[in-house]
């Protein structure tokens, strides 16, 4: 997904972790500051943009992820930009997944109800032009990392079957928690 604007000056990693508050990521000792003041409207415009991309592709009447909601909420955003040479030299967004804690209510064994606030998977996309490329293993796996859970400790947030499909072709996870969110691994 191409911008009018230098991607690649404002996101300067593979993957920038965005939060609450929209800012440009902190700029690395020797790199250039674009000269534009309105950055944060850019990652503005590439959150909406994404969000957007992502309710298509899921045929959702509207997007669940967008740069409003991310300012409300404590929510957590990968966004992975491709880093291939291009011609324009203005870089491009491959995808984002979206991970926040949210209360829920799970069954137990004797299916008596539990409040729980586990880290969901809140929204997930790959451009279709890049999926089946390995781009969304590496995001996922990044975020991993960085939050410290293994993939069957998450709640997906009603998830697709594409994404059941990821989670079982890619870390074994196919038994799932019979409500509307959550894993058992």
């Amino acid at each position: 997904m191409e911008f009018s604007f230098d991607v690649d000056a404002l996101l300067p990693e593979r993957i920038t972790v965005l939060d609450q508050h929209l800012r440009p990521p902190a700029r690395r000792p020797g790199t250039t500051t674009p000269a534009r003041v309105d950055l944060q409207q850019q990652i503005m415009t590439i959150v909406d943009e994404l969000g957007k991309a992502s309710a298509k592709a899921q045929h959702l009447p509207a997007p669940i992820t967008s740069a409003s909601r991310m300012q409300s909420n404590r929510h957590v955003m990968y966004v992975l930009k491709d880093t291939s040479a291009r011609p324009a030299g203005k870089g491009a967004v491959i995808g984002f997944l979206k991970v926040g804690y949210k209360k829920l209510f799970v069954l137990d064994d004797r299916e008596a109800h539990n409040e729980v606030e586990p880290l969901c998977i809140l929204d997930f996309y790959i451009h279709e032009s890049l999926q089946r490329h390995g781009h969304g293993r590496e995001l996922f796996h990044y975020m991993l990392q960085k939050e410290r859970v293994e993939p069957h400790q998450l709640a997906i947030d009603r998830p697709s079957q594409k994404l059941l499909k990821f989670l079982n072709k890619h870390y074994n996870l196919e038994t799932t928690v019979p409500q509307v969110r959550g894993f058992k691994g």
